[in-house]
């Protein structure tokens, strides 16, 4: 079934091969034919406009074999069959254009796209890769022969091609590639570190920081080479990097950089660094790990009155997990202390937990809306299970 971004797309094309045909037709051809032609047309783009593509396609044919130089028709028949999954259609329809004598540079070359996209879509990405070649070299159609050699350079996981088609790209379609090739040269350097290849590996990551310096995958890669060669203080730069560079992967890094940190004797870099991150991260990751560190150095209640504090500002399940198990310790104090501090904090939680959900977008919400704010459905708000049991 043909999507609605999709069949909306061959409108234009059915609608220029329409205005073709009726401007064609008044030169070479009668009135009755032209206007059985016309009103042909017509019943092929209210099928398409009705999303009846088996029908659109047999009007059209019957208009390609009536005129044979209706150009434009063909050109949509041809994507059609493509957004169909009848590549096979679209590939003969595309070929007999390119073979076709008498069009212009423009059909040629758009003749020569159509049958490069038709090739992708089947899976013969080196006879698409020539032919998108061809279409680059020749300055034609330029910024969408890129984009799909990028696609296929991607798909063959050839990253010094893709490397090269991203930065032609960015000169010829005025849009940056810088983040997507600094991946690209992280794909090769995270091959080469698999190699053990090193040396090579720091290389590619520095080329992929040139490329993008704030670049959070090449700072996780530097960070595991240093851990592999036993650089501990070169992987807590590397990964500190990485969080200032994006504090949403502090939890991905969290694990590594405290290792980091106890085999290099770093403790108070590492409470230095916590602190840091919880103005910053709005997580409750840091808050745990910085009250493990608390409970080492200064016990239990130091821990404990820490995490208490911190859970009024941002209430958590897993930091009031992390609380109770403080105040299950022979070392804490009053129980009933305890209990209140926790119970506050649960009442925290209910009163931060949305009741309602839209079922259609997801929409979160504390007071039920027969229709939705977001995607304006009516009805798909319903109560979540956690408000309603």
């Amino acid at each position: 079934m043909m999507t609605n971004a999709a069949w909306l797309l061959m409108i234009p094309a059915a609608a220029a091969a329409g205005w073709l045909l009726g401007r064609r037709g008044g030169e070479i051809k009668s009135g009755n034919q032209v206007m059985r032609l016309s009103n042909t047309y017509f019943r092929g783009l209210n099928y398409l406009l009705n999303e009846q593509q088996d029908k659109a396609i047999e009007i059209f044919l019957q208009i390609a074999e009536v005129d044979k130089d209706t150009i434009e028709t063909q050109f949509a028949l041809g994507h059609l069959f493509r957004r169909r999954g009848e590549v096979d259609r679209a590939i003969r329809m595309h070929q007999s254009l390119v073979a076709k004598h008498g069009l212009s540079e423009d059909q040629k070359t758009r003749a020569v796209l159509a049958l490069g996209e038709d090739y992708m879509r089947a899976g013969l990405l080196d006879r698409a890769e020539t032919l998108l070649n061809d279409l680059v070299e020749m300055g034609v159609f330029k910024p969408q022969a890129l984009r799909h050699l990028i696609s296929i350079t991607q798909a063959e996981r050839d990253w010094y091609k893709a490397i090269e088609y991203a930065q032609k790209y960015e000169e010829v379609g005025g849009e940056s590639m810088t983040k997507i090739i600094a991946h690209f040269y992280c794909e090769l350097a995270d091959q080469a570190r698999s190699k053990g290849e090193n040396k090579e590996a720091r290389k590619l990551i520095a080329d992929a920081y040139t490329a993008d310096n704030q670049s959070v995958r090449a700072g996780m890669l530097e960070a595991q080479i240093e851990l592999s060669e036993g650089d501990d203080a070169g992987a807590i730069r590397a990964f500190e990097r990485v969080v200032r560079h994006d504090y949403e992967y502090l939890p991905e890094v969290l694990p590594a950089l405290l290792a980091s940190y106890k085999r290099n004797g770093e403790t108070t870099r590492a409470r230095s660094f916590l602190l840091e991150m919880t103005e910053h991260y709005a997580g409750v990751s840091p808050l745990l790990a910085l009250s493990e560190l608390i409970e080492k150095e200064e016990g239990v209640p130091a821990a404990y009155t820490f995490l208490a504090k911190q859970l009024q500002q941002r209430p958590s399940v897993r930091g009031e997990a992390a609380l109770i198990d403080l105040s299950l310790s022979e070392n804490h104090g009053d129980p009933q202390e305890a209990l209140r501090t926790i119970k506050n904090i649960t009442d925290l939680l209910v009163v931060h937990t949305p009741g309602y959900r839209c079922q259609r977008c997801g929409f979160s919400a504390r007071a039920h809306h027969w229709q939705c704010p977001s995607c304006k459905n009516w009805g798909t708000i319903k109560p979540l299970l956690t408000s309603a049991s």
